[in-house]
């Protein structure tokens, strides 16, 4: 039995910056020597990135301060980081989740599963109950929550829902993923904060997956799923809890591990599904940072444009975790249909080094 991406939304806070304007703060904000300005001028220039959102203007120079550079300096203590991730994350799932049912031709009550997703915050009773109670969604509803993966951590959750429907040919399932990276910042001149600092951003993103095919428009169906641990890695990226926020561990050789493990992550998907890499016609890949898209496409020999979805993403929203791959998901949905169905490839990449990808099928 398949399942299918009826639809997909996305929502970022508020407050907006342009790629330039934070280079400059953060030469402010970080400190450092003549060599570690430097070395943000061109961290930040090489970026990829045009625009980012948070949900705190902290980082403006005439920003209201509420977390930040407000009495704690630059390193707030993790409860108050929290704190704002509670109060400014409730507000983006429900948005999210509110989108979505507006979208739909689905009623609340057809909703059968709510799974949340996200590694930037914790609280309880935690977003479900927020959505739940905003939307009017069943009480009954089945609720898990995926936390803690990180990036690649919204494929799992379109397994989960997948899994579902196969299980219950009348589930829908509502996915939401919030993530606010921004809360994290690190005010170091230390490669890993610098590189971190660069590239995160907040934003949320949700779908509705169904076993039943939408009846108009595009949209994807869930073909098979696959997931790898590569043989290094471990230690290049990683995600930990400091007294003062998440700690992040992004080394620069991510992108070389990622390009020397792809052939033999990607051969068995081909394998099992019987096709072959000209086979696919849509790429959708987390756009983790610059240097990895260029490795992916490099190491695949792509064709020019194959990346244009998760570059557009990254240059307009920077990397918001992984709430991510649906911005790049919705990209290539809307973005011009064919009479043939295409055959799509979606991956994102976390901690472990994990890899985690999604076979689908777009269909107009």
């Amino acid at each position: 039995m398949s399942s299918y991406i009826h639809q997909i939304q996305t929502a970022t806070p508020e407050f907006k910056y342009s790629q330039d304007e934070l280079r400059d703060r953060m030469k402010e904000i970080v400190g450092g020597d003549e060599k570690d300005q430097r070395l943000l001028h061109h961290i930040y220039g090489r970026s990829g990135i045009q625009t980012r959102h948070s949900v705190v203007d902290d980082f403006k120079s005439n920003g209201s301060f509420e977390l930040f550079f407000n009495g704690q300096g630059a390193t707030p203590g993790t409860k108050s980081r929290n704190d704002t991730y509670i109060k400014k994350g409730r507000q983006l799932y429900v948005d999210v989740a509110r989108k979505l049912m507006n979208a739909s031709d689905l009623n609340t009550t057809d909703i059968t599963h709510l799974i949340t997703v996200s590694c930037t915050g914790f609280y309880a009773p935690g977003p479900d109950y927020d959505i739940i109670k905003s939307l009017g969604l069943p009480s009954s509803i089945e609720r898990y929550h995926l936390g803690f993966m990180g990036c690649y951590a919204v494929l799992p959750a379109l397994k989960l829902a997948s899994q579902l429907c196969e299980a219950n040919k009348d589930a829908n399932v509502m996915v939401v993923s919030v993530e606010l990276c921004t809360l994290h910042f690190q005010a170091r001149p230390v490669m890993d904060d610098m590189i971190s600092a660069s590239v995160f951003a907040d934003g949320g993103a949700g779908t509705i997956v169904s076993g039943k095919q939408p009846g108009s428009g595009p949209h994807f169906s869930l073909d098979g799923f696959e997931s790898a641990i590569t043989d290094k890695g471990k230690d290049d990226m990683a995600w930990s809890i400091g007294d003062q926020g998440f700690n992040m561990t992004l080394s620069t050789y991510v992108p070389d591990i990622l390009s020397s493990e792809l052939d033999s992550f990607l051969n068995p998907i081909f394998e099992k599904y019987a096709i072959a890499q000209d086979d696919i016609n849509l790429w959708g890949i987390h756009p983790g940072g610059r240097a990895i898209l260029d490795k992916f496409e490099s190491t695949l020999s792509l064709e020019d444009g194959a990346l244009n979805a998760s570059r557009s993403v990254l240059a307009n929203y920077g990397n918001m975790s992984s709430a991510t791959i649906l911005f790049v998901l919705k990209e290539l949905l809307e973005s011009s249909s064919s009479d043939s169905p295409q055959k799509a490839i979606a991956m994102a990449f976390g901690p472990g080094l994990t890899i985690e990808s999604a076979l689908l099928t777009k269909q107009s």
